[in-house]
């Protein structure tokens, strides 16, 4: 599908977006400086909803444009919770509801100097045990795009309902994007097999340490281009250098990056997505939605946690 048939597929005819991914629990601990190894480390500590899947939806939500919907799997143990926060943030979520594992957990530690960066520690719980059971064709009814977290590359039971999920919308002419996620669950998994696990994936949005990594090259245009020889449509997300965007081959769009002062670049990326995604649905060109994506990554890293501000 080229880049004009994409626009023409989301602005064509009206339908809802579904994300399917992750749901998590974030613990976000604001710190500054270096931990203090072996004894203790001052911190401002909130639990907060999270997960890239959940994120991603509620971002594209924000909007009030198409209707957004969600299919995770979480633990009993904040089932309720969940549910209640992503229906606040306008998504219709379905949860599922696994009778064993608990709901993910994300530690985010965040240095509160100048980058706020965050190093992340993952117990994904429930999350990545989803499978394709939990799938069902009737899903993308009313559906005109599917977005798929790439945090479900990497469990076996998750793998799978990838493959479903995108089979199941190919057949129905229903776009698919993804986002890699994670440049060091991406490591682990392989480049090899992460490139064939997003093959018949429309749009590939990265972060410009996962499209280095997945293209051995060093700059974050040339990865574009290279990764558009394989995926119709790249967004290489670059922080506070805007995004670059890439088709058969070349580099077509530079993005600029929205001025922000950073607290918590938690879900920065989650938010670029969603606003890109929500933008491209209602017709935007591909650079016009990384201009909206751009704008909601810079309000993301002004706020702690990976979510939109609740509707007033």
């Amino acid at each position: 599908m080229t880049t004009d048939e994409l626009g023409t597929a989301a602005a064509g005819r009206a339908g809802a977006l579904l994300v399917v991914g992750d749901v998590i629990t974030d613990v976000v601990a604001r710190h500054r400086g270096p931990l203090a190894a072996g004894t203790d480390t001052a911190a401002a500590i909130r639990t907060v909803p999270g997960g890239a899947g959940a994120n991603v939806a509620c971002w594209a939500a924000r909007g009030g444009g198409a209707e957004v919907r969600l299919l995770g799997r979480v633990g009993a143990d904040a089932a309720a919770w969940h549910e209640r926060e992503l229906a606040e943030c306008g998504v219709r979520p379905r949860l599922v509801v696994d009778p064993e594992a608990p709901t993910g957990t994300v530690i985010c530690l965040v240095d509160t100097g100048e980058g706020a960066e965050r190093t992340l520690i993952t117990d994904s719980g429930a999350s990545l045990r989803l499978e394709p059971d939990d799938w069902s064709d009737a899903l993308l009814d009313g559906v005109a795009w599917l977005h798929l977290s790439g945090y479900l590359l990497f469990s076996e039971p998750s793998r799978a309902l990838v493959a479903v999920a995108r089979e199941s919308a190919r057949a129905r002419g229903v776009p698919v994007s993804l986002d890699p996620a994670s440049a060091g669950f991406l490591r682990e998994l392989g480049v090899d097999r992460c490139l064939s696990l997003v093959e018949g994936v429309d749009v590939l949005l990265p972060s410009r340490d996962e499209a280095c990594l997945l293209t051995g090259l060093p700059d974050a245009a040339d990865a574009a281009a290279k990764l558009s020889r394989h995926v119709p449509l790249v967004v290489v997300k670059q922080g506070a250098m805007g995004a670059v965007i890439a088709r058969s081959g070349s580099v077509y769009a530079h993005v600029p990056a929205v001025a922000a002062t950073a607290r918590d670049t938690t879900g920065a990326g989650d938010a670029f997505t969603g606003g890109f995604l929500a933008a491209l649905l209602a017709g935007a060109a591909p650079e016009v939605a990384a201009a909206d994506g751009c704008r909601a990554g810079a309000l993301a890293v002004e706020r702690v946690g990976g979510r939109p501000p609740m509707p007033d």
